[in-house]
């Protein structure tokens, strides 16, 4: 007789617990995950407090087997990426369960029932909740942990999706590139101080004193700079705000750089330190009270850095100015004590930003996967 699979929507504030811990009983063998902070995941999948589940319709499942806990799902509706464009894809997101297809495809049906119900025509995922945060399943790089805010899962993922019909959508890379890799030829630097020179491009740190006006102003280049990648979602003021908060008590200022032609911002990238050195300390994700003492002990001993944006706007992006960024912040970031990096997540096929890594020695080492269904 086949065991029951039941399926139950997150409903209280202990529901959500089991949803955010879940992932400790899936990757409780992997040497390789890192657990996130507790703190964190109960804020950011508040409802009630990240303004992208108070615009964006969202739906969180449990499902049981034999009364146990065996898998978590989201279904999204992000009701801007259907409006930028003009499709009705519905998302999943926050997939997580044990080895057992029958409960993957449990999860999934759910959410197409649900997703059908709301008139959506695809299904695509994992996005966590959108393409400006976690986004894919780990298809390979499963030797190594993963960096700050990139997501990691078993082997199995990749297989039992693809039984169950779903395909690629996307693929994106993480670079991963050292000190002792590092390639910075005089061409390089030639190249970028020609790019400098020539269109009178000037690069800064942004400014903590000023930091709500610089906001606005690094949110202006971002909606423009990543509009015409696929899957792109433009953030909303409050959604950009909510991330940047946050941002704002772990950033290190000499990584975040705003280039600027004439006194106009028209590139910007950001990379923050790899906290996950620090997590990988924490396993229980409690910062409070012992974890706290582990991060501040350890927060200064970061040797690796996570560029996580990096781009010009649509006008300029010709200009070569990813080169230049990339070069300014491996150098400032040597400056500042790192040894190595993550540029993370590029798209498979975004040559403007592969190939001035490539130049520089970066490598790809971890690919993940993002599907797609019609529903």
């Amino acid at each position: 007789m086949t065991e029951e699979i039941r399926i139950r929507v997150v409903e209280n504030k202990k529901d959500l617990l089991s949803f955010i811990k879940l992932p400790w009983k899936i990757n409780k063998n992997d040497p390789n995950w890192v657990a996130p902070l507790l703190m964190d995941r109960i804020k950011f999948l508040d409802k009630h407090k990240n303004p992208f589940f108070m615009e964006n319709p969202t739906e969180f499942f449990l499902a049981y087997k034999n009364n146990e806990l065996v898998g978590r799902i989201a279904a999204i509706i992000n009701h801007q990426h259907n409006k930028f464009h003009e499709d009705k894809v519905g998302f999943f997101g926050f997939l997580d369960a044990v080895n057992d297809k029958s409960v993957f495809d449990a999860l999934l049906q759910t959410v197409q029932m649900w997703l059908k119900k709301h008139h959506m025509e695809t299904l695509m995922g994992p996005m966590n909740p959108s393409t400006n945060d976690e986004v894919g399943i780990l298809v390979d790089g499963f030797e190594t942990p993963p960096y700050f805010m990139m997501p990691h899962n078993p082997p199995y993922y990749d297989a039992i999706l693809s039984d169950l019909g779903l395909i690629k959508a996307k693929d994106l890379y993480a670079y991963y590139i050292s000190e002792a890799d590092l390639n910075i030829s005089d061409k390089i630097v030639r190249l970028t101080d020609g790019i400098r020179e020539k269109y009178e491009i000037t690069v800064r740190p942004v400014s903590l004193k000023n930091f709500n006006s610089e906001l606005e102003l690094v949110r202006t280049v971002y909606n423009d700079a990543w509009s015409n990648n696929w899957g792109f979602v433009p953030l909303t003021p409050e959604e950009f705000d909510f991330v940047a908060n946050d941002f704002k008590k772990i950033i290190d200022p000499e990584l975040v750089l705003l280039a600027e032609m004439k006194g106009k911002p028209i590139g910007f990238c950001l990379a923050l330190p790899n906290y996950n050195d620090v997590f990988k300390k924490i396993p229980s994700g409690r910062l409070f009270p012992f974890g706290l003492f582990t991060f501040l002990l350890n927060r200064k001993k970061i040797k690796g850095i996570r560029v996580i944006t990096l781009g010009a706007i649509k006008k300029y992006q010709a200009y070569g100015i990813g080169s230049l960024l990339y070069l300014e912040i491996i150098r400032r970031g040597l400056v500042a004590g790192y040894d190595r990096a993550e540029c993370s997540w590029i798209l498979e096929d975004n040559e403007l930003m592969i190939k001035p890594l490539r130049f520089l020695g970066a490598k790809p080492y971890k690919t993940y996967r993002v599907y797609q269904s019609p529903l």
